[in-house]
């Protein structure tokens, strides 16, 4: 398993949602989560250490465990089946370990409120981790090839603003406009 953190959560232009971009303590990788905009919340206002005056979901959750004898280990994000991410929430009650499925969002709250670690399987890691540095030296392959692409665009552009008589257009002007 590959224990992460909570690198950021950025706000999607193209809708309401968010994703969480979670990224791995020994590496550069990251692992983007979409999840919606209340569970965004949820994390952020314990990131931000905001206070709420009445417990959220996430809270009432953690406070249940607790009250029932129980402590919450770690969470797993576990699976990656059609494209959607599945968690489990890894909980210790009187000498006995549960899972309890979860959503990553779900379980990424219930973390950040527990201060417990955030893990990944392998397999999940290897299937959609993205690593920065990669993307951007493609990119800038690629722009240096927009660029060649660009500026003889422009040369092409230049002469062609060479090749104008100005003067032409001086000689079309009506006398009375001086």
């Amino acid at each position: 398993m590959v224990e992460v953190t909570i690198d950021s959560i950025r706000v999607s232009l193209m809708s309401q949602h968010r994703v969480v971009i979670l990224k791995d303590v020994d590496s550069d990788r990251y692992l983007p989560i979409w999840i919606g905009p209340f569970e965004a919340d949820a994390i952020t206002i314990v990131l931000q250490e905001q206070e709420v005056p009445r417990p959220l979901t996430h809270d009432l959750l953690k406070n249940v465990i607790y009250q029932l004898g129980g402590t919450v280990e770690q969470i797993v994000i576990s699976e990656l089946k059609n494209e959607v991410f599945y968690a489990r929430i890894i909980i210790e009650v009187n000498g006995r370990t549960l899972e309890i499925d979860s959503r990553p969002s779900d379980a990424i709250a219930l973390a950040v409120r527990a201060r417990v670690p955030i893990y990944i399987e392998d397999s999940v890691m290897e299937r959609a981790a993205v690593q920065p540095e990669a993307e951007v030296e493609a990119e800038e392959g690629a722009s240096s090839g927009r660029q060649v692409e660009s500026d003889e665009k422009l040369d092409a552009f230049k002469e062609f603003l060479e090749t104008l008589d100005l003067d032409d257009l001086e000689g079309g002007k009506d006398k009375g406009d001086d």
